[in-house]
């Protein structure tokens, strides 16, 4: 069930001289199953792109397909398009309110009207898909950690069961061990139970290592869109956007220039060692 994006306009404040075109002729598929990174300096239109996804906001002028339909269509049901494309706000905690995590994680499924016993199955699974340790779910959430936190923020929403999870800088404020953690559980999750991932990150080790496609945002307009590798090798273009690429392109670019044929394209510093080794042994 794709999401497509086809030449959507987003004016805040209209008409107005406060007027901002935050998102510009942006037309863009999300296949079923991909994981998909968007990246951009602040103000280039990432979460307001995002926040279209699941109907959020409307576009000014175009249109949002999920599953071929229009979703701003007038009876088109939107409450139901947000428990399958569940979005995750950056900082994601500061939502938490429950007396205990697992009843915070039940809160949403609750109101889809389901039973009592499918309500904490749901809740049980996300938890468990989070890595929460058990000893955590009926703790107050703010005896949680960051990291903690973070996690039972996410869980709340896979409680929904969405087939496609959209998330705005899940790793913000995070330690690098507690990031590391986080997308690795993304990136299971992707494998394991076949849902679609939109992440939206200033990390360029993070969209190289685990993105399959990156979205370029630059002044509301979409202007790259390509596999990581495809990306990455166009850095110069990247940084005359105020953009770089994950610190290994540039050690391989060095390489090159020092006349070792190494590839750019190189997702991370594994890959780049295999490389290197085979042009030196």
């Amino acid at each position: 069930m794709p999401i497509i994006l086809n030449h959507v306009n987003h004016i805040y404040s209209a008409g107005t001289s406060y007027e901002v075109k935050a998102l510009d002729d942006v037309s863009l598929t999300i296949d079923d199953h991909e994981f998909v990174g968007i990246i951009g300096h602040t103000g280039s239109g990432k979460s307001t792109l995002i926040q279209h996804m699941n109907g959020l906001l409307k576009p000014t002028s175009g249109e949002i397909l999920y599953n071929g339909q229009n979703i701003h269509d007038k009876d088109y049901d939107r409450n139901s398009l947000r428990a399958k494309v569940g979005l995750v706000f950056q900082y994601p905690e500061y939502q938490l309110f429950e007396s205990d995590v697992f009843t915070d994680v039940c809160f949403g499924p609750k109101n889809l009207k389901l039973s009592k016993v499918e309500v904490e199955a749901r809740a049980y699974d996300a938890l468990n898909l989070m890595g929460l340790p058990k000893e955590k779910w009926y703790s107050s959430p703010f005896e949680l950690s960051g990291g903690q936190m973070r996690r039972a923020a996410i869980a709340g929403v896979l409680a929904m069961k969405p087939q496609v999870l959209v998330l705005d800088e899940p790793t913000a404020g995070l330690d690098p061990k507690g990031r590391d953690e986080l997308l690795d559980v993304l990136s299971r999750m992707r494998t394991d139970e076949g849902m679609t991932v939109v992440l939206v990150s200033h990390s360029m080790e993070d969209m190289s290592k685990y993105a399959d496609r990156v979205v370029v945002m630059n002044k509301g307009k979409l202007v790259m869109n390509g596999t990581p590798g495809q990306i990455f090798s166009r850095y110069k273009e990247l940084e005359q956007i105020h953009l770089s690429a994950p610190a290994v392109t540039y050690i391989m670019e060095e390489l090159r220039r020092a006349g070792l044929s190494v590839p750019i394209d190189v997702r991370d510093v594994d890959e780049a060692a295999e490389a290197i080794k085979k042009i030196i042994l």
